[in-house]
């Protein structure tokens, strides 16, 4: 038992190592050089220039993310482009450092890049350097970069410095108003001003995924500027536009401005880059796809980009396959901008075999779910599911799988494409049995065996049908249904459909702040409920007791990351950061409700002394309570969606998704055991491809913070102090935005 100082003292410890990366931080190598070689020369040009677009792209989420991330990023690139990791060791020696110090700062330069930018991109907490400020800047000052240019480097610091170390409440996590920190709104911007930034982009039929909303008060009246992302800065209609979408409107009695030019001189780079590509495209599917995507990143036109996605749709089966955009909205506090994100992988022949299957039974499987035939598509548009090796993913973290375009009125109707990250998932899930929490003993060399297969599964189940599956029922514009509304009763009231999205309304922007989240509970309930289709589980190459031991062990997987999920929550704001980890906990929420003794969650104290928990799982119930369980819940999930019922579907997943100390389990009591005991999350090292000659050449680091370190800096080399300029004047131009 702790004695009381000794648990106070602890409990500030340990709240404060969440702001910190470990010394010991896994960080691995993404391989891909074999995928790389068999490519042909004329591929290798395509995956290159595409990669160059990406990278370029990627650091807009520098200005995406808070206001010092893009000045951190280019202190820390003007360091060590004079001086690499070893080279510096010497100099952080003699300035006072110790070995511990240097590598904690080398962490903290890894993260930084890893996660493009000062906050975890799975979490969206912050993280500050491991060492004492003093200590950096004495760093910083004995570094060649600042002998060479000491004014310019002190000036640099001092921009960036006092945030970069700065645990102030709402510096502490992503959010939005009093919340946290964010860049897709002014400083001053709160709820309500989202919320009437939503309908105003509603009736000018114009997406918020490429947008940031900036707040100014004129004569003590709200004035807003929507500001797109664009290479060109001119407002008019350019390039054959019959008119712009640019101009100043009045609306419920607050004027709105919508301007180009956000990001413009990245988003020029990330357009020549796409033109150069578009020479080495393989077919005409591919060069409409670039010069459509060319055209939405130089006008702000997220018309051209589903323009370029309609066509990347119909690209199936390429060798190199990208995407490139403003793709995923998890880190707007709103949960309608996207985070620019680009990637080029290489198809791995034999696991895509696995899924194509998986694909061709998608039309047998699919009557499997819970809801009725009515909620679900009229037609499954058969999508391309690959597996792939990524060469290259920039922005602010790497998934294990993807499904997108993630345009509604596209995936309704005219389809979707599904990956699963091969290289990622091989690396990602490695797991140490020293290192398995909150399992007992006699699960965790079966854990170990079938935590890769057994994820493999769910993400193939996950992207495929759960984000491809499920109707939303919508009236146009015109005042046409897309289902028969004197027909189709919901299966809950028993009632006529009696709600339903209209005209231009999404799911993003109608389940706004909740939508991500609930959208990958509603993915992983339909991967644990398929998971146990026999079929399935052949198409993945598991039969008799090898599938049985799949299927416990993703269940597990799923309860264990559910109680994993509770370091992703803040009790002080009652708010939850990470989509993924709150639909986990949502599930183990629903399989404790469950009884019957499905699912045990015990506090105990552990072999150290400290406080832990135990998860047990009865897998002789799984295939009766369990899947009963998630039946009833998956449906009522997949109801709420299909007929806009925000209302409903809001309340019904905020209870699952409350965290208390009252119940059957103090869960902010066991939230502390899960930060006790946690683990960071990995960090990737990707490759650099370079010309050289007539030909390509991958370039490979090592699995460290110092092999991610250089591969950064080697990244931009070729115009680094431009770029560095370009980035510091984007940063200077909005900062007095964020006061």
């Amino acid at each position: 038992m702790l004695d009381i100082s000794t648990s106070v003292t602890f409990r500030l410890k340990m709240v404060d190592s969440q702001y910190y990366l470990p010394n010991d931080i896994g960080i691995s190598a993404l391989d891909c050089s074999e995928a790389f070689r068999l490519l042909s020369p004329q591929e290798k040009m395509y995956a290159h220039y595409l990669s160059r677009a990406s990278w370029y792209g990627g650091l807009v989420v520098l200005l995406q993310t808070s206001p010092e991330s893009a000045n951190i990023f280019v202190l820390l690139q003007r360091i060590f482009r004079k001086q690499t990791p070893a080279q510096l060791e010497q100099v952080a020696t003699a300035a006072g450092l110790s070995s511990e110090e240097y590598q904690a700062f080398l962490v903290y330069a890894a993260g930084l890049y890893a996660n493009m930018g000062n906050y975890k991109s799975f979490g969206d907490t912050k993280f500050i350097p491991n060492l004492p400020k003093d200590k950096l800047k004495a760093l910083v000052w004995a570094s060649q970069a600042f002998q060479e240019q000491p004014a310019e480097m002190e000036a640099l610091w001092d921009s960036c410095s006092c945030l970069l170390y700065s645990l102030e409440n709402r510096q502490k996590q992503l959010g939005l108003g009093d919340k946290g920190i964010t860049t897709y709104f002014s400083g001053n911007c709160c709820l309500e001003d989202a919320e009437l930034a939503q309908k105003f982009l509603d009736s000018k039929k114009l997406s918020a995924y490429n947008t940031r909303l900036f707040k100014k008060e004129d004569g003590g009246k709200a004035c807003y500027e929507v500001r797109l992302a664009s290479a060109v800065q001119k407002d008019c209609a350019v390039d054959g536009e019959c008119e712009s979408c640019c101009g100043s409107f009045s609306f419920e009695d607050k004027e709105f401005t919508v301007k180009r030019g956000d990001y413009s001189r990245v988003m020029e780079k990330v357009c020549y880059y796409l033109e150069k590509a578009r020479a080495y495209a393989a077919n005409e599917n591919q060069r409409k796809m670039l010069e459509e995507y060319t055209r939405s990143f130089t006008l702000g036109s997220i018309d051209a980009h589903k323009e370029g996605s309609r066509y990347w749709i119909k690209d199936k089966g390429p060798i190199v396959e990208s995407y490139i955009g403003f793709i995923e909205s998890y880190r707007d506090p709103f949960g309608s901008r996207g985070e620019f994100e680009g990637f080029v992988a290489v198809v791995n022949k034999a696991m895509s075999e696995r899924f194509a299957k998986l694909v061709s039974s998608a039309e047998v499987l699919l009557p499997e779910l819970p809801w009725p035939q009515e909620f679900e598509k009229d037609a499954f548009l058969k999508p391309d599911f690959t597996s792939l090796d990524v060469l290259t993913f920039a922005g602010s973290g790497i998934p294990a799988g993807i499904n997108i375009p993630n345009y509604d009125d596209i995936r309704q109707t005219e389809g979707f494409k599904n990956v699963s990250l091969g290289n990622v998932l091989a690396v990602a899930y490695a797991t140490q049995k020293e290192k398995l929490t909150f399992l007992e003993e006699g699960d965790k060399d079966l854990f170990i065996k079938w935590k890769g297969p057994s994820f493999e599964v769910q993400v193939g189940l996950h992207e495929l049908l759960g984000h491809g599956s499920g109707k939303l029922f919508v009236q146009d514009d015109m005042g046409k249904f897309n289902f028969d509304q004197s027909k189709v009763i919901n299966p809950e009231t028993g009632e006529p459909v009696s709600s339903w999205y209209r005209g231009s309304e999404t799911w993003d922007s109608k389940f706004s702040t909740i939508a991500s989240s609930y959208e990958e509970c509603r993915a992983e309930c339909v991967g644990l409920y398929l998971c146990l289709n026999k079929q399935v589980l052949s198409i993945f190459g598991h039969e008799g007791q090898d599938a049985d031991d799949v299927v416990y062990i993703n269940w597990l997987s799923m309860v264990r990351a559910g109680l994993l999920g509770l370091e992703f929550y803040t009790p002080e704001s009652k708010r939850w950061r990470q989509a993924h980890m709150q639909a986990r906990f949502v599930i183990l929420r629903v399989l404790l409700e469950a009884g019957e003794g499905l699912v045990g969650l015990e506090e105990v104290t552990g072999e150290d002394g400290k406080p832990d928990a135990q998860i047990t799982l009865d897998r002789s119930k799984i295939p009766t309570v369990g899947k009963n369980a998630i039946h009833r819940f998956l449906c009522k999930l997949q109801v709420f969606k299909s007929t806009a019922d925000v209302e409903g579907g809001r309340a019904f997943y905020d209870k699952y998704s409350t965290v208390s100390d009252t119940g059957a389990h103090n869960f902010l009591r066991l939230r502390e055991t899960v930060l006790l005991r946690k683990e960071a999350r990995k960090m990737f090292v990707q490759a650099n491809t370079r010309i050289s000659g007539d030909s390509v050449e991958l370039v490979e680091y090592e699995g460290s913070a110092a092999g991610l370190i250089r591969s950064f800096t080697e990244r931009f080399q070729d115009d680094a102090e431009q770029l560095e300029s370009g980035l510091l004047e984007l940063s200077k131009q909005d900062a007095p935005c964020w006061c």
